[in-house]
């Protein structure tokens, strides 16, 4: 609707992930190499985590564009399945018919397919979304996959993406052999607000944008704000903005805008994550400061 008004070819906010927009700010472009570095020497699983909305889908949509022509790339979308089910999925994904067959034909299959590949230079790349929700067992079987290699190389690699509770559960003891064979891990950080401009700045320019910016500085230090640097965030609020600023027939974006969008979103605060061993430390320091306290106490007692 306001594409016209501030001159651009296509929406530059959008929140589906398009490789046209990646921003390759805040680490972003240097995960990306490391993603590709990875998988192209032939590591094991990689795991690829951040809050949500933080950009983790677009970044597997910039590796699947640029990896190497030999590598097949198949997805797992669906994390609700159990231990086989997902061997099945896998399957399909590969091409393969598993209509009829046991659990253990499926496994034949899946090994004699990814032998065959890799005897024709094809190397195969499983991209797992929303890893988080998937069952403790799924995910296993998942690793038992991996098991699958020849004297030099994995025959299916595996890059996790998921939302912090993914490292909460390859926390646990039960899940100590997928945790030892991650390879490499990636954290998508939030955006701080010292970058915004010149995240809105990639975005608008990627959409036709050539003038002065659009947002003023007070509007951008509202979005920092309220958006608490999540990408997806960031975009709806920039869209709402742009939106309000187009109905007031106004050529940039002005603080009123941006609170407008602020109260149409509706964003609530995040809960803030803190590392468990700042629990630790917090419980540690409440049983010392108990038992400093009933040693005063029994103190005074005895000398009453």
């Amino acid at each position: 609707m306001y594409l016209s008004h501030f001159r651009l070819r296509e929406a530059p906010f959008g929140i589906t992930p398009n490789p046209a927009f990646f921003y390759a700010g805040n680490t972003r472009g240097d995960i990306l190499q490391a993603l590709l570095y990875a998988v192209s020497h032939g590591e094991g699983i990689i795991k690829v985590t951040g809050e949500v909305g933080a950009g983790k889908t677009m970044l597997c949509r910039m590796l699947e564009q640029q990896l190497p022509e030999h590598i097949d790339v198949i997805y797992l979308v669906n994390p609700n399945l159990d231990a086989e089910q997902v061997q099945y999925a896998i399957a399909a994904e590969l091409g393969l018919d598993g209509n009829g067959l046991r659990i253990d034909q499926i496994q034949r299959a899946l090994q004699a397919d990814l032998i065959e590949r890799h005897s024709r230079g094809r190397q195969v790349l499983l991209l797992v979304d929303e890893a988080q929700a998937m069952p403790l067992d799924t995910l296993e079987a998942i690793r038992l996959l991996t098991n699958l290699e020849t004297a030099h190389r994995k025959l299916l690699q595996i890059v996790l993406f998921g939302q912090p509770e993914l490292d909460q559960h390859l926390a646990l003891d039960r899940m100590r052999q997928l945790r030892e064979r991650i390879t490499h891990s990636f954290e998508v950080p939030a955006l701080p607000e010292a970058l915004l401009d010149e995240f809105l700045a990639c975005r608008l320019q990627a959409a036709g944008h050539d003038g002065a910016p659009l947002f003023s500085s007070a509007a951008r230090r509202l979005i920092a704000r309220h958006s608490e640097g999540i990408i997806r965030r960031i975009n709806i609020l920039a869209d709402k903005a742009l939106l309000a600023a187009y109905a007031s027939d106004a050529s940039v974006v002005q603080a009123s805008h941006a609170r407008q969008a602020i109260r149409e979103a509706g964003f609530r605060r995040r809960a803030r994550r803190h590392p468990w061993w700042h629990a630790v430390a917090w419980t540690s320091a409440m049983l010392l400061f108990i038992w400093a306290i009933s040693r005063t106490i029994l103190a005074g007692h005895g000398n009453l």
